[in-house]
């Protein structure tokens, strides 16, 4: 598909009705795109810096392009992930918010998925890796960092939107949606994929959810224009 710089996405928030222009849209993507590739080649080098020191050390420049270029096609594939994710999940919300017909319905809504994914996430990779026995705290602390992080950058959407009503749709889309995101790294539980998977997924997601709202434009309303687009 052809974008003409007048094109526009048209975006249902709570109040009226916003647009994204497709300049502003491609500006999107590809931010998105660059913290992807950018994270996943910092991220890929360090988790498996003990076999890609000597490259350095020896200043194997053309081991080190071909191992960067392989991380950077990854990290685009992972970028792509979070912005498909990312905007099934402004459609799913405003599903949400149509099916339940209230704000803070549909808000407690979230929060009970929330905690149960938390729950299993905990539960389920215990049962499923440890057979339920030995220590439980390698598969708490991913989820209380993800936790804790999700509530940082939900707090900071909160605040940049003056939105209290903002604050728990963010923290579905950094907890649940990520979770999601991140199932092919979990169900292999590689220690090594998990954290090359998680680091661009994460803040490819929390970079779309807080710079959005800096980017759409409310729609001037219009009497000719159709009600049902």
């Amino acid at each position: 598909m052809v974008y003409r710089s007048s094109d526009k996405l048209r975006m249902s928030r709570d109040k009226g009705v916003y647009t994204l222009n497709s300049r502003k849209w491609v500006y999107l993507f590809l931010t998105t795109l660059a913290i992807g590739m950018v994270t996943t080649v910092i991220t890929g080098f360090l988790v498996d810096w003990e076999n890609y020191k000597e490259l350095f050390a020896q200043g194997n420049i053309g081991e080190i392009l071909v191992v960067g270029l392989w991380l950077i096609g990854v990290g685009a594939i992972f970028s792509l992930i979070s912005q498909m994710g990312f905007f099934a999940y402004l459609f799913i919300h405003r599903f949400g918010l149509g099916l339940f017909r209230s704000v803070s319905l549909w808000n407690g809504v979230q929060v009970v998925v929330i905690a149960f994914a938390l729950f299993d996430f905990v539960y389920l990779r215990y049962q499923i890796f440890a057979d339920g026995e030995g220590p439980l705290f390698p598969y708490v602390w991913p989820a209380l960092l993800l936790a804790v992080l999700s509530l940082f950058v939900a707090g900071i959407k909160a605040y940049d939107t003056s939105s209290k009503q903002a604050f728990t749709p963010a923290l579905f889309l950094m907890v649940v949606v990520t979770m999601v995101e991140w199932f092919p790294a979990l169900r292999e539980n590689q220690t090594d994929w998990l954290f090359l998977m998680v680091f661009p997924l994460f803040l490819c997601n929390a970079w779309q959810l807080l710079i959005l709202h800096r980017l759409v434009t409310p729609q001037k309303a219009n009497t000719k224009e159709s009600p049902s687009t």
